[in-house]
């Protein structure tokens, strides 16, 4: 299959490894030159880790959208979830083909919603969109030459708009660990990050500031506070999800089936000892500033459109509201002026019952 991988982070750096190894024809794009500079100069991405070692070579390493796209059978967007409604603008202006998937790797929270309706404010044939709940590997690129692979996962729940079985099927052909679910709003309630990031980044700012990162931020800064306060969002998660007629597993169990905790742990309501026993996770150092991705990508577009899914659903959730607060004054912004609200996700106004035949019917 022709692939064109969007984003040149660690997560696109795997991707291009991974799907490498297993044959594809790879193109790989980023909008800033100086990130793909070191792979140009390599004559490819270096990866070492759970996919072996070695250096995956790119047909094509590229800033340039048009040409990254052109001939590819699925674009797979491997992107900060804030980076998915430009993305989305720049593949319509492009010229991407309706009839040609498009694969969130992850889409998070909303991800193919907001998605859909950014690349329908450009051109109406909206192609087939897919999403994964969660990234598919635990990745950090600690050279700009080389990503590292300390995980990969087992499964990630997988889900397509109605209209989008083509993305679906590509995914689940690309990535062999994706699980497909009934909707995007299941696989997007399963967002393990959501839960997982904002309790430690909000309790733990003020040890990001002072040593700037230097601790391990599953284990040093899974406190038994922070895990009671991450078990009570969790709470509020499967609320939401039972509102819209999905029962999921909690977050240690949905960690186990990802891989990120141990399938040997038995105890599943005990969130400390799960997360910091993970081995994939274990040495992740915390965020080195409170720019980091755990601030801007898990509030403004993790816990953001999971609060205004709970709005449409009716749940209180009152645990996500204090943590979202509680970011906004840390970091200083607003994470409503450019998040994933309902409004980007083109779900405003909807009833439980009218988003579900959204999602399932459109």
């Amino acid at each position: 299959m022709k692939v064109s991988i969007l984003g040149a982070g660690a997560g696109g750096a795997a991707a291009v490894a991974e799907l490498t190894l297993a044959g594809h024809e790879v193109t790989l794009w980023n909008r800033s030159a100086d990130t793909l500079a070191p792979f140009i100069a390599g004559g490819g991405v270096a990866y070492e880790g759970v996919l072996g070692e070695g250096l995956a070579v790119a047909r094509l390493i590229t800033a340039d959208v048009k040409a990254a796209i052109a001939s590819a059978d699925v674009a797979v967007v491997v992107l900060p979830t804030f980076s998915h409604a430009p993305v989305a603008r720049s593949l319509a202006e492009a010229g991407w083909p309706a009839d040609r998937p498009v694969v969130l790797n992850p889409g998070h929270t909303g991800g193919a919603l907001e998605f859909a309706h950014a690349y329908r404010g450009v051109r109406a044939d909206v192609p087939p969109i897919a999403e994964f709940s969660t990234l598919t590997y635990v990745a950090r690129k600690y050279r700009p030459d080389r990503v590292t692979v300390t995980g990969r996962a087992r499964q990630v729940r997988a889900a397509a708009l109605a209209a989008g079985r083509a993305a679906l099927d590509a995914a689940c052909a690309l990535f062999p660990g994706a699980s497909p679910v009934a909707d995007v709003l299941a696989a997007g309630l399963a967002n393990a990050n959501l839960v997982l990031h904002p309790p430690g980044a909000v309790l733990g700012a003020a040890w990001v500031e002072a040593t700037g990162g230097n601790f391990t931020f599953y284990v040093e800064a899974m406190t038994p506070g922070v895990a009671r306060t991450m078990r009570q969002l969790d709470d509020e998660r499967l609320a939401v999800a039972a509102a819209f007629g999905h029962r999921l597993p909690n977050l240690i169990e949905e960690m186990k089936l990802i891989g990120t905790v141990e399938s040997s742990v038995t105890d599943t309501q005990d969130f400390a000892a799960a997360i910091t026993g993970g081995k994939a996770n274990k040495r992740i150092k915390g965020p080195d500033s409170l720019q980091h991705r755990y601030y801007r990508e898990d509030f403004g577009h993790g816990l953001l459109p999971f609060i205004e899914l709970a709005d449409i659903a009716s749940v209180a959730t009152p645990v996500a509201r204090s943590l979202f607060t509680l970011a906004q004054a840390l970091v200083g912004i607003d994470y409503r002026s450019g998040g994933r609200t309902a409004e980007s996700m083109g779900i405003a106004g909807m009833t439980r019952t009218e988003l579900i035949h959204f999602v399932r019917l459109q």
